[in-house]
């Protein structure tokens, strides 16, 4: 699950106008749960929803992780994430890399080598993407 992200939160604050209370009952009702709070326990999909029903535009998650399909080094690195644990169910496909993560882990991570986003990168830098995945698997399954 993608998690709201920075500017959905500033938007949703901006629009309870510091009523807390009215913020609590948002992710309440948002997310179908009396026991979250606070934005931070929010989807980006929920976020998203929260900005909607007040007339707002949702905010477009900027994915670096689309990757071509053809392209045996991409196919690789999500295998690679799926190895490391980085999956989700996939009603037709059973389970699938989570790309949501991946993303997030090329922009920000500071375990990642190369913040670019997956299809602008040359053969050298997905070269070190994915010798930082298999040191991430090897560590994972040393610590057993």
């Amino acid at each position: 699950m993608l998690k709201a992200d920075k500017t959905q939160k500033q938007r949703i604050a901006m629009l309870v106008k510091g009523d807390k209370e009215l913020k609590k009952l948002l992710v309440q009702q948002a997310t179908g749960d009396a026991s979250k709070t606070s934005t931070n326990d929010l989807s980006h999909a929920q976020a998203n929803s929260i900005l909607q029903h007040f007339g707002q535009k949702p905010v477009v998650y900027d994915n670096w992780a689309f990757f071509d399909k053809d392209n045996q080094t991409h196919r690789q690195i999500l295998s690679l994430c799926m190895q490391y644990g980085w999956s989700q169910p996939h009603a037709t496909f059973g389970e699938i890399a989570d790309l949501g993560k991946l993303s997030e882990w090329l922009k920000a991570d500071k375990k990642c080598p190369v913040h670019k986003k997956l299809k602008d990168m040359d053969s050298q830098e997905l070269s070190k993407i994915i010798v930082a995945l298999e040191g991430m698997v090897r560590w994972k399954y040393k610590k057993r």
